[in-house]
């Protein structure tokens, strides 16, 4: 289903959360939905592959990376296990690498910027934690929409069919 974020923004008005325009989109979905799951860690990218590897169907990955752009916690291989897995989406607050292909892969995936060095892989971080950034809480089980205007996030599903 395509979404468009500013038309649920239109008739949500008062029930949904706008994050903050500071993501670019690198996946090759352009508009996507999901029940989040949460995760939070420092340039260890760990506990992001065990949960991708994981079944996701549904779901977007809402991964509270410290804003950090010196290392990528997004990378080929983690976001096609996602593909792979059934994710819908994942937003990224911090950076991705391998951008030509994360493009050609049928996913969602928005973070602040690329970077070609890898990130840790030593699992360290928090599960299903509530997470603040660009001007939002996320928890786990809020509901995010997302196209290419924009990221928005409501306590629940909403009925815009």
């Amino acid at each position: 289903m395509d979404y468009n974020t500013s038309e649920i923004c239109d008739l949500f008005a008062d029930s949904v959360d706008v994050v903050n325009p500071i993501f670019t989109n690198f996946g090759g979905r352009y508009s996507y939905a999901g029940e989040v799951s949460t995760i939070k860690c420092f340039e260890d990218k760990g506990l992001i592959d065990k949960v991708l590897a994981t079944n996701g169907e549904g779901k977007v990955l809402l991964i509270d990376g410290g804003g950090s752009k010196r290392r990528a916690l997004i990378d080929a291989y983690n976001a096609q296990m996602a593909v792979d897995n059934g994710w819908e989406g994942i937003v990224c607050y911090g950076s991705v690498r391998e951008v030509d292909i994360l493009e050609e892969l049928d996913i969602g995936i928005h973070a602040l910027v690329s970077i070609p060095v890898n990130a840790e892989h030593r699992e360290s971080g928090d599960l299903d934690v509530a997470v603040n950034f660009a001007g939002v809480t996320f928890l786990p089980e809020d509901q995010i929409y997302a196209d290419g205007t924009g990221i928005i996030l409501s306590p629940e599903v909403l009925d815009i069919d």
